[in-house]
């Protein structure tokens, strides 16, 4: 029997993401009212934001009606509009909760969040029953279903109305036992600029995840016109863009401004375009340039930007394109570390080679290693940390540029006092080329992502084992 006059509750299952919803419904001598489906209240608590594309109705005369297991790719939110059912629903998700099953009797006052991967089963309780089921992704008859036998004695559902009664059809008599079923993988994540230093150590940390793929521009080219149709986008969760035009100085000449703007920007938009059309978290990299470097404090998330360059003016515009994507991670860092050609690498070979160096003594942040960036994007999407922009770099002392380069040489076992430190002015006073200005102060506060749990790495112990690391692989 429907109770009227609940309040708008979300109930947790055994099964993640399996979401039972008591519903308010009013009734009077003329029969019953409620608001089915309102997504500012349910998503406000808690509901995903699940982006429906479709709305279904299946009427069924008969008590005992049933209906099969199956887990089908899109997530969906069914309701009954007359009538009572019992549910069955069969965790098929890859994971420790693979074969967790669990059920509940619907009726108008109760509803249902089945997210992609866990198999649903519906069984009529009353004749001329009606339940209606909203789902994010269009039918079509090529889709792939992951099905469960009814009477699987491993998932052992108590069926209100044995099945040897119960109407039902022979396909889903049929069906294979959960022994017999591949787990369903979760959906992919996609990488780009793999082949970048961010890329490299993603890879590092997704060494043998089959659901991460990795891409290069020759793979997937954001300013291609057909990018809605070159990836069954429905089929991922996570974009990750470490692709991005970062030739500094270059951005400041007209062929690198249109560049830059095009990577930066335009290839930013397209992006955004595709992961909110289809409910896709978008990791976005920023950085330290959007800032003139003028503050006496670590720069804050919520700071205003202010780029002195086209580099720093392209970033900001795509931080705020990113911004408007529902589900968007920006991870803003500085001074990034990572394999091939660095800052580090080539103090050590100057150093190596007998060369004293010159080095800007008016530019001061941390450095990031590519590993702790990666580490960090890791951490935001395992941990489910809110949505928005997040600071990270290596913690610890505030450093100068000459005084990273001073202690590099110091763990090559080489005099630092070889490293002597000019202003910037000064060192880039005879450059025959462009050179864009570069923010005085890189340094960000860490409070933010601290407070999600995580605990950033100590900038200068990752500088001696980096050190450590060249010169191991210098001797092989």
């Amino acid at each position: 029997m429907t109770v009227y006059g609940k309040a708008l509750r979300a109930n947790e299952t055994p099964i993640p993401g399996l979401v039972v919803w008591e519903l308010p419904v009013y009734g009077d001598n003329r029969g019953w009212f409620k608001e089915n489906w309102q997504r500012e209240k349910m998503v406000a608590a808690g509901l995903p934001d699940f982006g429906p594309v479709q709305n279904n109705v299946s009427f069924n005369d008969a008590v005992g009606t049933t209906h099969g297991i199956h887990a089908e790719p899109w997530d969906k939110f069914v309701s009954v509009a007359t009538g009572r059912i019992f549910g069955a629903w069969v965790d098929l998700r890859s994971g420790p909760t693979f074969g967790t099953a669990f059920t509940a009797d619907l009726d108008p006052s109760r509803a249902v969040f089945v997210p992609r991967g866990v198999g649903n089963a519906f069984q009529t309780l009353e004749p001329h029953t009606a339940y209606v089921y909203l789902v994010n992704d269009h039918y079509t008859p090529d889709a792939a279903y992951t099905s469960v036998n009814l009477a699987d004695e491993t998932v052992a559902i108590d069926w209100p109305i044995p099945l040897e009664r119960a109407e039902l059809s022979a396909k889903d008599r049929a069906h294979p036992g959960l022994a017999e079923v591949t787990p369903i993988p979760p959906r992919k994540t996609l990488v780009l600029g793999a082949g970048g230093q961010l890329g490299r150590a993603l890879r590092e940390t997704y060494p043998d995840a089959p659901h991460v793929e990795f891409a290069q521009r020759t793979d997937l080219d954001l300013s291609s016109a057909d990018l809605e149709s070159a990836r069954r986008w429905r089929d991922y969760d996570t974009i990750i863009n470490a692709a991005a035009y970062t030739a500094v100085d270059a951005a400041e000449t007209p062929e690198g401004r249109a560049a830059a703007w095009a990577t930066n920007v335009t290839g930013v938009a397209a992006l955004a375009r595709v992961a909110t059309a289809h409910g896709i978290t978008l990791v976005h990299i920023s950085s330290d340039y959007v800032f003139d470097g003028t503050t006496q404090r670590p720069y804050r998330e919520d700071d205003p930007v202010a780029p002195l360059g086209v580099y720093g003016q392209t970033k900001a515009a795509g931080d705020q394109i990113v911004a408007n994507v529902p589900n968007h991670y920006i991870v803003r860092t500085s001074w990034v570390i990572g394999e091939g050609r660095n800052f580090v690498r080539t103090m050590l070979s100057l150093a190596a080679r007998g060369v004293d160096a010159s080095v800007v003594n008016d530019q001061y942040g941390r450095l990031t290693f590519t590993a702790e960036l990666a580490r960090a994007i890791e951490h935001l999407l395992d941990s489910h940390a809110p949505y928005g922009s997040y600071n990270v770099t290596g913690s610890g002392p505030v450093m100068s540029w000459v005084e990273i380069a001073q202690r590099t040489f110091e763990l090559a076992g080489h005099d630092p006092k070889r490293v002597t430190g000019v202003p910037a002015a000064v060192y880039f006073a005879d450059s025959a080329s462009p050179v864009a200005t570069r923010p005085a102060s890189s340094v960000l506060d860490l409070s933010k992502i601290e407070a999600t749990g995580y605990s950033t790495g100590d900038a200068a112990e990752m500088l001696r084992s980096h050190v450590e690391q060249d010169a191991v692989a210098a001797q092989e």
